[in-house]
């Protein structure tokens, strides 16, 4: 195996762990936990399961530690065919998305506060409590709306170097540009039509599967040797 194909499979190894973490928050515990527009119940689920809900504060902390590491696996993969272009897709993919993964944990870690009470809340009735909770989970979803301008921005330079490479199909690069479009169009929806989300979303979730290809290719067939056949990154 050359040096280029180990660190293609490395950089899809991290990718894959990043693509099973990161729908833990963003998807199972929503489905399992919350009651759309009830504070009461889905306070009340979060205290029967808090457990399942700190699980899910620590694997948004871990997407967001991830994350770095996938965008410098990638650097390290690209860095001969674009430095700038690989510099963006750490900055794009991995300096301005994990921030922001921390912050949304620390709105969980206030909801939890919030659902469990204590002295020091006594002023507030349980319903406020409750409100207050569903308060910081939806600023969980808008910071994962706000996530997702940067989700789309780093598949741009990213599908580029795909393109540029010359050790991947060039269809991977065209598949991660069309992804990084619907990861913004969907982060605009919510953000300035919520109430056409849910149906954008939708229609948007097969555009989303191309860096579920992507990802699986670089760990299924690594990279073929450049031209020069030196096989390095």
């Amino acid at each position: 195996m050359t040096t280029l194909s180990r660190n293609a499979r490395v950089a899809g190894f991290l990718y894959v762990l990043l693509a099973v973490t990161a729908p833990v928050r963003l998807l199972y515990i929503p489905g399992q936990l919350f009651v759309r527009g009830d504070a009461g119940a889905t306070a009340a689920n979060i205290a029967a399961h808090e457990a399942l809900f700190r699980f899910g504060i620590v694997t948004d902390l871990l997407a967001g530690t991830i994350v770095l590491f996938v965008t410098l696996a990638l650097y390290r993969l690209f860095r001969d065919v674009d430095r700038g272009l690989a510099s963006l897709v750490v900055i794009l993919g991995g300096l301005m998305v994990t921030p922001i993964y921390f912050v949304n944990a620390l709105n969980d870690v206030a909801a939890l506060l919030l659902v469990r009470g204590g002295d020091h809340l006594a002023v507030f009735d349980r319903s406020q409590l409750d409100a207050l909770a569903l308060l910081f989970l939806r600023l969980h979803g808008h910071g994962v709306l706000v996530n997702e301008v940067f989700w789309g921005l780093w598949l741009f330079p990213f599908g580029v170097l795909v393109i540029r490479s010359g050790f991947l199909p060039r269809v991977l690069g065209w598949l991660l540009i069309i992804n990084g479009i619907a990861y913004l169009i969907e982060s605009m929806t919510g953000l300035v039509w919520p109430q056409h989300e849910a149906r954008v979303s939708g229609l948007l979730f097969p555009a989303l599967l191309g860096e579920l290809v992507v990802m699986l290719w670089l760990l299924i067939m690594g990279a073929r040797e450049r031209l020069d056949g030196t096989g390095r990154s």
